[in-house]
């Protein structure tokens, strides 16, 4: 999880490089930062959503796989790409 001074710095940063672009802004800063810290903070809450379930979906395998090891990141990483796709 990102802490709020974390987030806050990615939403800067996402929009200062939205002003340097061919962007221009209909609303003003402030509610485009909030825009962007609450798509930023819906993501990571998916994201954790999805782990929790990737981590249930591990479970009942009969050969245990410790997690870190590369038989686990590879199941991980499968599993979560196929929840991202739901």
């Amino acid at each position: 999880m990102l802490s709020e001074d974390k987030i806050s710095h990615l939403s800067h940063l996402i929009l200062n490089d939205i002003k340097k672009g061919l962007a221009t802004l209909k609303e003003d800063e402030i509610s485009v930062l909030r825009e962007i810290k609450r798509l930023i903070a819906a993501e990571l809450h998916l994201d954790q959503e999805i782990d929790l379930i990737v981590r249930k979906k591990l479970e009942p395998y009969s050969q245990k796989f410790p997690e870190g090891t590369p038989d686990w990141s590879h199941q991980y990483n499968r599993f979560f790409e196929e929840e991202m796709r739901k």
